[in-house]
């Protein structure tokens, strides 16, 4: 709880009070006491702007193949880099007529201005045409501004803390153009620009190498499985033509890649394993699914609501979540509040997501979300290594339904086959996933913390202390 006071002379164009923040007012008097040029984004650039996006079932979309990268808020990172594999693509008359006004070039700086990822930084570092949608600020700098230290400079402290206090705290958070236009910028002279731009890529390097090592242990986690419960990896290729029975295919699913070879190779190997096989179903105490909550009850502030882009295979994310009421969270609770060692496994949009809750933590699960409680005798990360574990998952993929959104039926998950050794095995293969999850974890962390000391390091030099 915060209280405080200002006069009318000093409102400008907001009057919510987080914009008047003591916080904010003191860390502005901070920034003009800058010995460099203090300047704004307008006075840098030669253009700010936005994309749009066109109807989400409309004509403007096309294949990989044949299209334009459209890029939103949630593809952008600091590092540069974009999965191609997993944005969309719109034709190329949208991206030049309709969206003509919003093509990235190479080096145009990136902001995310609508909704989670509000703040979010990136550049353009690609010579292939791009377009944005309308939750992304375009930043065009005049030649003479080197791109990489303005994002050096809004990726830190003195960057991020501008933007907190200019978006506004609704449902869905939002920056409009001409505040993005205004944000200050700090500009030393240029040696001092590139020797901050040095020290942020010499960062982003270690990171990365951390990152590749730490997701060695975890790559190393889906064979090692394998390997324990002596199940041998079968050839998974996908047949171009193939034939099958009449009665293969009588009162069950029409859709030709569900009869793919890989599928019946995977179920032998299994069945073949070290193991006896149960369902999923016979090793659960419950099963239980999460809630949807219209979005009008979503708050800037309040009790997680988690979905299933806020769960990973290693954690639950409740600062991306949404938010709902404490009054509503306490309404809901007793039914869809998950419960410290149960699975929390994601059965829409994006299959397969799998981790374990491992604190009593107040937060809501959507309904793409299934909860499931081991029985006693049955080791919960054990279950978690199976669900996660690449071959099961292309089981439950070839399940799912739906061309754009996937589904997974629960019955289908409860009704995988897994193989049963016993619980002292369990025990041993889950302590051994543990040791390198938690080696993983600990190379991420390092990797996290040598950015944020980097950024720690340009703010000092930029404000001279």
């Amino acid at each position: 709880m915060e209280a405080f006071c200002i006069y009318s002379n000093e409102l400008r164009n907001r009057i919510d009070p987080h914009y008047y923040r003591p916080y904010f007012i003191k860390f502005y008097e901070q920034m003009m006491q800058t010995k460099f040029k203090l300047t704004t984004i307008a006075e840098i650039s030669e253009k700010v702007t936005s994309g749009a996006t066109p109807l989400s079932k409309g004509e403007a979309y096309t294949t990989k193949e044949e299209g334009i990268p459209f890029i939103r808020s949630g593809d952008i990172n600091e590092d540069k880099s974009i999965n191609f594999d997993d944005i969309l693509f719109i034709e190329e008359k949208i991206h030049n007529n309709l969206l003509k006004g919003s093509k990235l070039k190479k080096g145009d700086i990136l902001i995310a201005i609508v909704g989670a990822t509000i703040g979010q930084i990136s550049i353009w570092d690609y010579d292939k045409e791009a377009n944005i949608n309308q939750a992304i600020a375009l930043v065009r700098l005049k030649q003479e501004i080197n791109p990489e230290y303005i994002k050096a400079f809004m990726i830190s402290t003195l960057g991020q803390k501008q933007l907190d206090r200019i978006k506004r705290p609704v449902a869905r958070a939002n920056i409009n153009l001409d505040e993005i236009r205004n944000l200050n910028i700090i500009l030393p002279p240029l040696e001092i620009q590139n020797k901050i731009v040095s020290l942020m890529d010499n960062a982003y390097k270690n990171q990365k190498y951390k990152n590749v090592e730490a997701n060695k242990f975890i790559d190393s986690i889906n064979n090692f499985v394998l390997s324990e419960l002596n199940i041998i990896i079968p050839d998974l290729k996908d047949n171009t033509t193939y034939s099958i029975n009449y009665t293969a295919v009588q009162n069950k699913r029409l859709d030709v890649n569900y009869y793919q070879s890989k599928f019946k190779n995977i179920l032998n190997s299994i069945e073949k394993g070290k193991y006896p096989i149960k369902k999923l179903k016979e090793l659960l105490d419950y099963t239980k699914k999460g809630i949807e909550v219209g979005s009008e009850e979503y708050l800037s502030d309040g009790v997680p609501f988690v979905r299933v882009a806020d769960i990973t295979n290693y954690n639950t994310n409740l600062k991306t979540a949404k938010k709902i009421s404490q009054n509503l969270y306490n309404q809901l609770k007793e039914e869809y509040n998950p419960k410290k060692g149960e699975l929390l496994f994601s059965k829409d949009g994006t299959i397969g997501i799998c981790n374990l809750v491992k604190n009593d933590d107040e937060f809501i699960v959507s309904n793409g979300i299934l909860r499931l409680k081991c029985k006693i005798d049955v080791n919960s990360i054990y279950v978690k290594s199976i669900l996660s574990n690449y071959l099961f998952q292309l089981l439950l993929e070839r399940e799912s339904i739906g061309a754009i959104i996937k589904h997974l039926s629960p019955g289908d998950l409860l009704n995988l086959y897994i193989p049963i050794p016993p619980f002292s095995i369990q025990n041993k293969i889950a302590e051994e996933v543990n040791n390198r999850l938690e080696k993983a974890k600990k190379l991420q962390e390092e990797a996290k913390m040598e950015v944020e000391k980097a950024k720690e390091e340009v703010e000092k030099i930029i404000l001279n202390q």
